[in-house]
């Protein structure tokens, strides 16, 4: 494997839920109190319901957020007050701002070796904003939004403005998701190398990489001969 440039997936792999402010701006409307570790608990669930859904991106991430407030207990006559103050909060500043600890450090190793990095991502305009309130878009050259383009993964066709701007081929480009049937099989069929974030092991018997978080993923790589970068003397465990 030659890769030049790495693409990631936004949602569920570089940023997650902001759980603390979702559970202090839902809990008025909720009927319970709810807390970020009680939302968290939900999201590997949650992801499964979102992952047997069908339609666009929006209807999927609608099914993951419900899961989670369901999850969490609410009761299906307040879920309409629920996504009202989602979508009211969501205006105020993008849900999906929280990320890894270790992200930032990767990304930064990546760029040191010379890779370039992109973000192509299923979303409402707004991943831009989103990687720049979180702190990631400093270390990306191109950002390409489905609710910009009007392409939204699985169609390949959602890897070509990424590609086109890095002026790098398919074959020399590696994505990283976490949806197998939207990141995994589209990626592919664009013709790049595919690997997954995967924090709860539901993609191990699938027959690429896969680790718990970005900067695991990028270890695994590395020690697999499959991305040459200088490894992260902290890794431990993986093969």
């Amino acid at each position: 494997m030659s890769i030049r440039a790495v693409l990631f997936d936004a949602g569920n792999t570089l940023l997650f839920l902001d759980y603390a402010r979702l559970a202090a701006a839902v809990t008025p409307v909720a009927g319970r109190p709810l807390t970020a570790a009680g939302l968290a608990a939900g999201a590997e669930e949650a992801a499964l319901a979102m992952e047997r859904g069908a339609g666009t991106d929006h209807e999927r991430a609608s099914l993951y957020l419900d899961a989670l407030f369901r999850l969490a207990g609410v009761e299906e006559w307040r879920m309409g007050d629920v996504r009202d103050a989602l979508v009211r909060l969501h205006a105020e500043r993008h849900l999906w701002t929280g990320v890894d600890e270790r992200t930032a450090a990767v990304l930064g190793r990546l760029r040191e070796a010379g890779l370039r990095l992109g973000v192509v991502s299923n979303s409402d305009g707004r991943v831009d904003q989103a990687l720049e309130a979180a702190g990631l878009r400093e270390f990306f050259d191109v950002v390409v939004d489905s609710g910009l383009t009007g392409v939204e993964k699985p169609d390949p066709r959602s890897f070509a403005p990424a590609l086109d701007a890095l002026d790098v081929p398919a074959a020399d480009a590696l994505y990283i998701g976490d949806i197998y049937e939207v990141d995994a099989v589209g990626a592919a069929a664009a013709g790049l190398a595919v690997a997954l974030v995967d924090r709860d092991g539901r993609h191990a018997h699938r027959p690429l990489p896969s680790a718990p978080t970005v900067a695991d993923v990028i270890d695994l790589l590395v020690l697999r001969g499959e991305l040459h970068l200088e490894p992260d003397p902290a890794i431990r465990g993986l093969s």
